[in-house]
């Protein structure tokens, strides 16, 4: 049964692959790694990184780098981060095939607790954001809430296949306060209790806009 599960989500991830390589769409691709090792039974550190395309490889749209130090209020949850990002994104010119690029530096503080009902896992995460754009100064707050409930298992263990879902919305403090909301479904695999790999569809909605983004995504918890 579980070689059957992992057999039919690898095919998957390949067969939504192929399909976004071969066609031209609108559809982009974020290949997404997220780390979060442990240091010790309080104290966590966070590593990230994300390479965005407006195709599936090779069009480059953003490349974010994002790092932390967590500190845990209560046993594994409740965690308190302060974290540094470099993100460097190469936006086209309207109505050209140029582009622009843009470098921008983050401080950021987050607090994430974590909660269980039977199988399902739920995730609330609070962030603020300090962003330094060339000579700008902005501010931004986001609430991120996901669900991950395994499919086979009672648990999210070593050869669990899993069901994902996420919503993000992004609140400017200045004028124009919604910046965009990020939902999210995937399916995923835990090749162990600390290493995962995960692929869905998110769609991203701007003020004036919306977009979809076919996500790969691998998590890793191993501690030190």
């Amino acid at each position: 049964m579980v070689n059957k599960l992992r057999s039919g989500f690898f095919l998957l991830v390949l067969l939504v692959v192929a399909n976004v390589n071969a066609q031209k769409t609108d559809t982009g691709n974020w290949f997404l790694y997220f780390g979060n090792q442990k240091i010790n039974n309080r104290w966590n550190w966070h590593n990230e990184v994300q390479y965005r395309n407006y195709n599936f490889a090779g069009d480059l749209e953003q490349l974010l780098l994002r790092t932390g130090i967590g500190y845990n209020l209560s046993e594994n949850n409740n965690n308190l981060l302060l974290g540094y990002a470099y993100i460097h994104s190469e936006p086209y010119v309207a109505g050209t095939d140029d582009k622009l690029e843009t470098d921008e530096h983050r401080i950021f503080q987050q607090f994430i607790t974590k909660q269980q009902f039977g199988r399902i896992n739920i995730q609330h995460r609070y962030r603020i954001e300090e962003r330094f754009v060339k000579d700008d100064f902005k501010l931004r707050l986001r609430y991120f809430l996901s669900l991950n409930i395994p499919i086979n298992k009672k648990e999210m263990e070593k050869n669990a296949v899993y069901a994902s879902a996420y919503n993000e919305i992004f609140l400017n403090t200045e004028q124009n306060h919604f910046d965009r909301n990020r939902l999210y479904g995937g399916i995923g695999y835990c090749f162990s209790k600390n290493i995962k790999v995960e692929a869905g569809i998110m769609s991203q909605m701007l003020a004036n806009n919306s977009r979809a983004q076919f996500q790969i995504m691998i998590f890793n918890s191993l501690p030190f």
